[in-house]
């Protein structure tokens, strides 16, 4: 099928299974603002620039900034201190394997225009080297991880920001910004790495008839090396998200109420997407809050796209591998009730009580998880007792802790074939039919015999 540059042809391609199945991805924001890795305690470290810049003499970056490094070190000075020198391309593959994620999206440049591959368009436009190839790491970044991802069978591609915050041309006029740096730019770093997802960003500036947006997807779907296989997400010019796209986007939120289009989740481990050294390990979430985040999510008919950010030398931090590595030994015992799975006709079970109100927007609501779950009602409010997700003729029920000795599934009806199990446990499991519920006998289970931590899954088939 050929597309054509508008949104009616471009929204009628359908959204890649691949992506519909693989629930759990990793972002990176890794670059120059790597390297002093620093924001106020609740903000994104990767706007470094920024703030420094645009925020006033007043503003917390701008002091930390001439305090750190003086009034005279601009920030294109960090460019040679980026370095990336352990970087080890092959150790973070194996990190994302370890975890569980099936795909994988680094910047392949962020808002500061910084370029993690050999771009001549950067430099050119930029009129300095300004990708990590010609200073800095002295190296194909965005190349070697893709390489070493792919090579572990995960899915790879990339974020690719619109704008850039003080590029020349982007200060002076949009128009050639556009027509003669992003779009040759963005069709060189696609026809490079012929990516499997590609996130959007920075297009809030201009609507999407100004970004040629149309005219780029027609060419990425009809023409492009990965045209049969990409997905692409909403961030495609002012008032596109939650319009147009492969999937919406949400951003430090709780993802979208149903699945009526495809959508993901996306943010960090911590507050900030690219490492911030000034943030506090409170700030950080538990592997059981992440864990319970992505079967919520995933409930929902969403992915979750959880950042990472490497320090300027190369290394993942320590606590982001731990949490990481936790969401992946869950995974290994729970994945069936998660990869491949749809959403069900209802999300979860709800206990007795009143149901607390939950926002649904695209950026930065409050999302506290772990006030929403339990086995009962917790001061007369509701809360989850179950997440339901589905295969055809499968019920996948998941626990957000241990049920006691039986599980009572609200609502529903099992066939006289009827089977269930608990994943990572030998055996079928005993159940009957109660009024209308399904009442299972849970498995008394030492505590070196319980298969995993922080939630059970229990696959029921036959049921309706």
């Amino acid at each position: 099928m050929k597309y054509e540059a508008n949104w009616e042809s471009l929204d009628a391609r359908p959204t890649p299974e691949w992506y519909l199945d693989a629930k759990f991805g990793i972002f990176i924001h890794w670059g120059v603002y790597s390297v002093p890795a620093w924001g106020p305690k609740e903000a994104y470290s990767e706007w470094y620039w920024f703030n420094q810049r645009m925020r006033g003499k007043r503003g917390a970056t701008t002091k930390f900034h001439e305090k750190t490094y003086g009034k005279d070190f601009d920030y294109q000075d960090f460019g040679p201190m980026f370095k990336a020198e352990l970087f080890d391309p092959a150790e973070w593959a194996d990190i994302f394997v370890r975890s569980g994620a099936k795909y994988v999206v680094p910047t392949s440049k962020h808002h500061d225009g910084f370029c993690l591959w050999p771009s001549e368009d950067a430099n050119r436009t930029w009129g300095r080297p300004w990708n990590s190839v010609d200073i800095g790491p002295k190296r194909d970044l965005l190349g070697d991880l893709t390489e070493a991802v792919r090579a572990r069978g995960i899915k790879m591609g990339f974020y690719y920001s619109l704008y850039e915050w003080f590029n020349p041309l982007w200060l002076s006029d949009r128009d050639r910004y556009v027509e003669e740096h992003m779009f040759p730019q963005f069709k060189d770093v696609v026809t490079r790495y012929k990516p499997s997802i590609i996130f959007s960003d920075g297009e809030w500036d201009m609507p999407a008839e100004k970004w040629r947006s149309a005219e780029f997807l027609a060419w990425l779907f009809n023409e492009s090396p990965c045209r049969d296989e990409v997905v692409i997400n909403d961030r495609w010019g002012k008032g596109c998200r939650h319009k147009h796209g492969g999937y919406y986007t949400t951003e430090y939120g709780a993802g979208l109420a149903g699945a009526t289009h495809p959508w993901e989740e996306c943010r960090g481990i911590g507050y900030s997407f690219g490492y911030n050294r000034n943030e506090p390990l409170s700030n950080y979430k538990s592997a059981r809050e992440l864990l319970l985040v992505l079967i919520d999510l995933v409930s929902r008919g969403g992915n979750l796209l959880l950042d990472i950010g490497p320090t300027g030398d190369g290394r993942i931090p320590t606590i982001m591998q731990d949490r990481l590595v936790q969401m992946g030994e869950w995974l290994e015992v729970n994945g069936e009730a998660i990869y491949g799975t749809r959403a069900w006709k209802r999300s979860c079970q709800w206990t007795e009580g009143e149901r607390p109100d939950q926002e649904y927007t695209e950026h930065r609501v409050e999302y506290n998880v772990l006030d929403t779950v339990g086995t009962h009602p917790i001061n007369g409010r509701a809360v989850k007792q179950a997440f339901f997700t589905s295969k055809p003729g499968i019920l996948y029920a998941i626990t957000p802790g241990w049920p006691g000795k039986e599980l009572v599934l609200k609502d529903i009806t099992p066939s006289k074939n009827t089977v269930v199990t608990m994943l990572g446990v030998d055996g079928d499991l005993k159940w009957e039919a109660v009024d209308g519920n399904l009442v299972i006998q849970v498995p008394q289970l030492s505590v070196d015999e319980v298969p995993c931590r922080h939630a059970y899954s229990f696959k029921v088939t036959g049921v309706k």
